[in-house]
């Protein structure tokens, strides 16, 4: 490990800051690297608001992506860290060089179907003439570069486990420097518009792809990846698939989530609706992704002493969690109250009704948020201490039990319907997160009690 770095020695809430500082900034400078494109793209002349709603249309399908990476990555991560806290090197690169090769695998196969099957699937999203004619370009270009997401989000958090949540920063930030500066580059001065978009989103993913290999490979940190761990082991490939598969059914939900928003917006509100929800999404991930950067650097903390039976940390480390987890995405919900239009304006400031109906739709779909890291703390604590049965049931709950079976019903019981697929988000946040809070105070003692020393993860 780094020296600096010490996962089960060093004071807890030291430790927190040192790797969550880094997993912020990644995450913050991630989101920018998200939006950026739709920043760009809403400010295009004339054309803003409707190419706005095209690449609105292609969030399902960046969230496929994302979570197939997503599910190796956080499934292979807390393995890794509790074979280092077990003192199994030899375990952990075999568990690194398995996620190396099934990340390539997918993102081929993954490439190929949406390739082939894009737009009849955009049509199925919601889209129209107008907005298809944004959201296919894009999409035909970004698809080009799923091996490189899929690398690059799925191999960082492999390296971030092991503690070293500089590199993953550097990863971040170096993509999406890359993207910023090229993005204006492509959509203004080559003038391709949506594809320029996409062109220096592919561009950007490639060099941190690469930037990625070249750390694992080079031995820049604890674990490295080496030949004769690159063939899949059904042992060894399973358990991660098992434990990352509840981060793949939250990141996966993302995308049915805004395929139903998407048809029901559509339905009660046109296209304006849908470019509202685009910039919604958007600020969600202003409040969301720095909570899961703490989430991130708190993993490696309390898997690695999960691994070596030491309980008080796993304990301290769970407490800080959910402490700054909430506290964060309490703040975000004052601010998002108070500054609703000045958020709504960095994404399109031309058409007024556009900001009208984001605005108003902000003060509903918000009303819950502010205590919304918590439900973010508590699912990647089970996750962490390799409780995927637990983490699962999560990461179901919000979006697949309540969230989605609410924006159809809701409407029935309102004359403004509109409003009422916006309020399924509250009612659905306040329900996940009371039932969370219960699941984890009835599981967590005995969690650690009994399961805290050196066992082999079920």
């Amino acid at each position: 490990m780094d020296n600096s770095i010490n996962l089960g020695e060093e004071r807890v809430g030291k430790l927190l800051l040192k790797l969550a500082i880094p997993s912020v900034i990644a995450q913050l400078v991630s989101m920018l690297y998200n939006v950026v494109d739709r920043i760009y793209i809403g400010h295009m002349p004339e054309t803003g608001d409707i190419a706005l709603t095209g690449l609105g249309l292609c969030f399902p399908v960046i969230m496929i992506i994302s979570a197939f990476a997503a599910m190796i990555g956080q499934g292979g991560a807390p393995r890794i860290a509790i074979f280092m806290g077990k003192g199994q090197q030899e375990a952990a690169e075999e568990v690194l060089g398995n996620c190396v090769t099934v990340l390539i695998i997918l993102s081929l196969l993954l490439t190929i179907i949406l390739e082939i099957s894009l737009e009849p699937v955009l049509r199925i999203f919601g889209a129209s003439d107008n907005s298809l004619a944004y959201a296919l370009p894009y999409l035909r270009v970004y698809i080009l570069g799923t091996v490189f997401v899929m690398l690059t989000m799925g191999l960082n958090a492999l390296i971030i486990t092991q503690g070293y949540s500089g590199i993953g920063m550097a990863t971040v930030i170096i993509g999406a420097i890359l993207n910023i500066l090229l993005d204006p580059l492509f959509i203004f001065v080559f003038k391709m518009s949506v594809v320029g978009a996409a062109v220096a989103t592919v561009i950007s993913q490639m060099v941190s792809a690469l930037w990625v290999l070249h750390i694992l490979i080079s031995c820049k940190t604890n674990l490295k990846i080496r030949s004769h761990c690159l063939m899949i082991r059904p042992a060894v490939i399973i358990p991660v698939l098992s434990l990352g598969f509840s981060t793949f059914i939250m990141t996966a939900t993302e995308s049915a989530l805004s395929i139903v928003f998407n048809i029901s917006l559509a339905k009660y509100g046109g296209d304006l609706a849908v470019g509202a929800m685009t910039i919604i999404a958007s600020l969600m991930q202003f409040q969301t992704l720095p909570a899961q950067g703490i989430a991130q650097g708190a993993q490696p903390i309390i898997s690695f002493n999960y691994g070596a039976g030491k309980v008080k940390r796993v304990r301290k480390t769970c407490q800080l969690l959910c402490l700054l987890d909430f506290g964060y995405t309490f703040v975000f919900w004052i601010l998002i109250y108070c500054f609703s239009e000045s958020f709504v304006k960095i994404f399109n400031n031309s058409s007024q009704e556009l900001i009208t109906i984001s605005v108003e739709a902000i003060h509903v779909y918000f009303a819950v948020s502010g205590i919304f890291g918590i439900l973010i703390a508590i699912q990647r604590i089970f996750n962490a201490l390799g409780q995927a049965k637990l983490s699962l049931i999560i990461a179901c709950l919000r979006k697949l039990v309540l969230l989605i079976p609410l924006i159809y019903l809701l409407p029935m019981f309102f004359d403004d319907k509109l409003f009422a697929v916006f309020l399924a988000e509250p009612v659905s946040d306040f329900l996940s997160i009371s039932i969370a809070i219960v699941l984890f105070a009835l599981n967590i003692k005995k969690i650690l009690v009994r399961e805290c020393a050196h066992e082999v993860i079920r």
